[in-house]
């Protein structure tokens, strides 16, 4: 059997987006809520979001007008399909006005960050998402939630395993749903690396090689630790890898190793590390070597199994992914990743099931990341079997 044929049936089983009888639940919002996923076509697979609208879309408000709302997620909820721009928070006046006037938002929608918890009386507003430097995400995800609203928070969850915890037990107690932005648990791509890997179609995967870094500009400071700080290579490039890694093999670290990078440029990494080495231990003996950087371009990850291997590069953009195996090209095709993973978690609350990305796997990543960073520091080895056991397993064929 080849290697196309073999991908695209068992691929498409896993991905399909054909309509059910329910009305407004297609196969990718019961997948990605925890459900199971029936055939359709390839086509209809990777052409869009969904392939069935709801009569009431998901209003979703967008806290922080970056770089990353601006150029992708406002772009995306226009693709969606069960969700729509509700509103806006924001402490840029002329940015406001802007976008009131691109995206049709009435001023009832806008906030800013001192009228945020007034956002409760808003039924327009379903989710409030989070798109704030990271020492800012859990201090607006825990007001989100005492706001009644379901939330998506973008990675890393947080700074600390502590704050995860809070912002988990904040949404609990409100009855709302979090969510993660981990856009790639809905990317075609991405979720074939965790089929071939959890269903080792190519056997046992003995090695992962995962690998993400940037040249990072000085135009967005807070990712160089200055002004709000809390960034860093390690928690915002990293995190791909570590995710890559974890859930292409199909469990969790139970130790880590870690070295930072020498730093070739003093002035600006004065406040991050310029980037890092980590390896990943696995259970079964198998090793994941990984890296992070803000100074050298990196975007891989790559599976040796005992029967072939597979790989992706790049593996973790918003767009343009390619993805090879010992046996040919991958018959997957690019996405909207952010619309997917919108029009995924909006079907969750329709349809009031769980997200597969919810803040307990944002947790266990925050806490692998402060042993990561353990590991840096000491130069020893940190065990990690403590951390949350949850495994996206939503690739897997029923």
């Amino acid at each position: 059997m080849n290697y196309e044929s073999l991908s695209r049936r068992g691929f498409v089983h896993q991905l399909g987006l054909a309509s059910l009888t329910v009305p407004a639940i297609t196969t990718l919002g019961l997948q990605a809520c925890g459900g199971q996923a029936g055939k359709t076509t390839a086509d209809e697979a990777t052409s869009t979001t969904t392939t069935t609208g709801s009569s009431r879309k998901i209003g979703i408000a967008l806290v922080g007008l970056g770089k990353y709302s601006e150029e992708q997620l406002a772009p995306a909820l226009e693709k969606t399909t069960n969700c729509r721009l509700a509103g806006i928070v924001t402490g840029t006046p002329e940015k406001a006005e802007k976008w009131k006037k691109k995206y049709d938002i009435p001023d009832k929608n806008v906030y800013d960050y001192k009228t945020f918890d007034q956002i409760a009386d808003n039924p327009d507003i379903d989710v409030i998402y989070v798109v704030l430097p990271n020492a800012l995400h859990a201090e607006y995800t825990i007001r989100a939630a005492k706001a009644g609203k379901h939330v998506i928070c973008e990675k890393p969850m947080a700074m600390t395993p502590e704050e995860c915890q809070q912002m988990i037990d904040a949404c609990k107690q409100a009855g709302k749903q979090l969510s993660i932005g981990y856009r790639l648990h809905f990317e075609p791509h991405n979720q074939e690396m965790m089929r071939l890997g959890q269903n080792q179609t190519f056997g046992k995967v003995n090695k992962i090689i995962a690998e993400d870094g940037q040249v990072q500009s000085e135009d967005n400071p807070w990712r160089l630790g200055r002004g709000i700080g809390s960034g860093g290579p390690i928690r915002d490039v990293g995190i791909y890898a570590l995710q890559g890694a974890i859930y292409t093999k199909g469990q969790i670290p139970i130790a880590v190793t870690a070295k930072f990078h020498p730093v070739t440029d003093p002035r600006k990494f004065d406040k991050v590390e310029e980037g890092a080495d980590f390896q990943l231990y696995f259970p079964d003996g198998t090793t994941a070597e990984c890296s992070a950087s803000f100074n050298k371009k990196m975007n891989k990850l790559r599976a040796e199994a005992a029967n072939g291997w597979f790989e992706l590069a790049p593996a973790y953009a918003y767009g343009g992914l390619e993805g090879e195996t010992s046996k040919g090209k991958m018959n997957v095709d690019n996405v909207p990743q952010q619309a997917r993973q919108m029009d995924a978690f909006a079907q969750c609350i329709l349809t009031n099931t769980p997200t597969t990305v919810p803040g307990e796997l944002g947790m266990r990543d925050v806490q692998l990341i402060a042993a990561i960073f353990e590991a840096a520091r000491t130069g020893k080895k940190v065990d990690t079997k403590n951390v949350i056991q949850y495994l996206d397993k939503s690739a897997l064929k029923s």
